[in-house]
């Protein structure tokens, strides 16, 4: 959501006439799009004031911007240090905030929702297409609620026309996004019929979509990802733990049987789905045999990836009220088992496609070195002396790693 942000903001610039630099030292005006959902991501920003700070010396003209998910508190402190720092809803008054009013004319009057700027993509063939903004659910972690507010649909005209646009200029992967995409609703279409209804597009395109949250992630949402042959066979759903009383503590809205029956299904109904998932080990009170029952969670799933996450206090939550008891070392240890257990699993799926062919689309090359994601979200390594970056090609798989896979193109 993050980028798609950056995206909006980089439209807004270019009609304001302003041009891109590569060069920080020449820049007239920087402007952050920033995270707060991790307190490292925000230490990150503080960490780059003092560089502006010598930046201004030599340039007393230069201007910074701070936009993005900005709690109340860090915006306090922020705002001594920044030329503006602005809601990212507000980005379409950027060209009143920089004084030049004749160009704010150029911002569509229909423009009132920033969602509705049309972004300048950062990408020629992925596109991230933003189908709701804010959160309902106040995971006691999380500062989402506090930093994007309640739930808001964007209209599905909108994404369909968005969409339709994209797969006309040779678009092939569209990824749908959401602080919660299973809760969208506009009107009669929600999130598995807006699937349905962008499935049905014409075109060579996949279609992603992050991120779900269990207790919304329905019979109805399997069934469109079953009908629909665009959508790619790759699921994220972010369990966050394995154990009952530590998901109570957390704010979430399941268990982990309801968890794993969602999954039972999905399995039957989309039988080659690739499943990941998200983890906080260490949170307050979590015991080792709570932490346990995470591992065998894992075991039980099998998941092709995990991000898991050690456990840190985030200010402006309620979790950041409890005692941080778990040690370092300990969280650091729990994370080290969960690596491992994924490791296993990850590589005895990816051993299964040994000699297999897959469609990837390649995202980066390095020299000679091309790399890419097929359906699954699996990265592939491939080697080539033809420029392949952005296209889908065809790859045999030659090799597997828990976490990588090399290939050879066929075509």
């Amino acid at each position: 959501m993050n980028i798609s942000d950056a995206e909006r903001v980089a439209s807004v610039l270019e009609k304001l006439k302003y041009k891109e630099t590569s060069n920080i030292n020449e820049a007239d005006l920087i402007l952050i799009t920033m995270c707060s959902v991790r307190q490292s991501a925000v230490d990150r920003i503080y960490g780059l004031i003092e560089k502006f700070k010598k930046l201004r010396l030599s340039n007393p003209k230069l201007k910074t911007i701070l936009t993005g998910c900005i709690l109340k508190k860090d915006r306090k402190k922020f705002a001594k240090n920044f030329y503006y720092v602005i809601d990212i809803k507000d980005i379409k008054n950027l060209s009143r905030l920089l004084g030049n009013r004749e160009s704010s004319t150029k911002l569509r009057p229909e423009e009132l929702n920033y969602l509705d700027i049309a972004p300048k993509y950062s990408s020629k063939f992925s596109a991230n297409v933003p189908i709701m903004t804010g959160c309902n659910n106040f995971c006691a972690y999380c500062v989402v609620p506090y930093v994007r507010e309640r739930e808001i649909s964007r209209p599905a005209k909108e994404i369909i026309s968005e969409i339709k646009n994209l797969v006309k200029n040779k678009y092939k992967e569209i990824w749908l996004l959401g602080q919660n995409v299973n809760s969208y609703k506009d009107g009669k279409t929600n999130f598995p019929g807006l699937l349905k209804i962008i499935n049905n597009i014409p075109g060579n395109f996949w279609i992603r979509f992050t991120s779900s949250h269990p207790k919304d992630f329905n019979d109805e949402v399997i069934n469109a990802m079953a009908f629909g042959r665009k959508i790619t066979p790759y699921l994220n759903l972010p369990i966050q733990s394995g154990d009952d009383n530590v998901l109570k503590s957390m704010n979430r809205y399941y268990t982990v049987k309801e968890y794993k029956n969602k999954i039972e299904k999905l399995r039957n109904k989309v039988p080659n789905i690739a499943l990941s998932t998200d983890i906080i080990v260490g949170f307050p009170g979590e015991t080792k045999r709570q932490f346990n029952n995470t591992a065998k969670l894992f075991r039980d799933i099998k998941y092709d990836m995990a991000y898991i996450n050690k456990y840190s206090p985030r200010a402006g939550t309620p979790a950041a009220k409890l005692k941080d008891n778990v040690s370092t070392v300990e969280k650091k240890k729990r994370e080290k088992i969960l690596t491992e257990i994924l490791k296993q699993t990850a590589l005895e799926k990816n051993r299964k496609l040994i000699g297999k062919e897959t469609a990837v689309l390649i995202n980066e090359n390095r020299g000679d070195n091309y790399f890419g994601k097929n359906e699954h979200y699996k990265t592939i390594k491939i080697k080539s002396d033809k420029n392949i970056l952005g296209k889908l090609v065809t790859v045999k798989i030659t090799e597997a790693k828990p976490f990588t896979l090399q290939g050879e193109l066929i075509k």
